[in-house]
């Protein structure tokens, strides 16, 4: 009985010609995917609609603000920093350069403040007036240059002080903020779910500075859990 003729040679020939290294896919070679960049909104205006955020500050920082008797809110959109504070008895001076519907609140230009008006100032701030790459810490350099303050409170990415260009390095190294304050879950500023940032209380307190020419020179770094002022721990 005669054999039909094996396939093997045939099945290697096709497997080499398959592994042929100019017929594999290279990493470079593959589609590039990259994520949307996403559009940022007018003003910058991302409210803070989540109470937990302020009302944390006030547990960890409550004695503090309320020696100050009344804070000012320079950026305060639609109130929702603003309701809070006040909820909390404080008495809180509001502005903004658009009224935006904050009760009981006027309309100005931050930067065409010469004193506060408050002995604290808390506020998240349009993050492109404050960044290192489109405000050129702006925002802050103004704030830090204006008298009449004792305690700052800024809500921001929590990778913000870590940006060096610009001079925003350079200030933060002269003038570094007291305290942090990171926040262990996540903030959604946008109200579409999955917020893709950490965030973190920066303090400034001028009646415990810090820098070079202060006895302490580092920040100090804490943590924040969901605590309401009021309340127990919230998870």
């Amino acid at each position: 009985m005669t054999r039909a003729p094996s396939t093997k040679p045939l099945f290697r020939a096709i497997r080499a010609k398959s592994l042929r290294p100019e017929d594999t896919p290279l990493i470079n070679d593959l589609p590039e995917q990259r994520r949307p960049t996403e559009a940022r909104r007018a003003e910058d205006f991302y409210p803070t609609g989540q109470p937990e955020a302020i009302r944390g500050l006030f547990a960890y920082d409550g004695q503090r603000i309320r020696d100050c008797w009344s804070v000012w809110e320079p950026a305060c959109g639609d109130g929702a920093l603003v309701r809070e504070i006040r909820a909390m008895g404080m008495k809180c001076l509001a502005s903004d350069l658009i009224d935006r519907g904050c009760p009981d609140s006027w309309t100005a230009d931050y930067y065409d403040a010469r004193k506060s008006p408050a002995r604290a100032i808390i506020t998240n701030p349009p993050y492109d007036q404050i960044n290192a790459r489109d405000g050129k810490g702006r925002w802050l350099r103004h704030t830090l240059a204006m008298p009449g303050w004792d305690y700052l409170a800024l809500l921001l990415s929590w990778d913000w002080p870590a940006a060096r260009a610009n001079g925003l390095g350079e200030m933060l190294d002269q003038h570094p903020f007291s305290w942090c304050y990171l926040m262990r879950w996540k903030l959604d500023f946008t109200g579409e779910g999955s917020p893709p940032q950490r965030n973190a209380w920066f303090v400034w307190d001028r009646r415990d500075p810090r820098g070079p020419s202060a006895p302490k020179l580092y920040p100090d770094f804490r943590w924040m859990d969901r605590i309401d002022a009021r309340q127990e721990v919230l998870f």
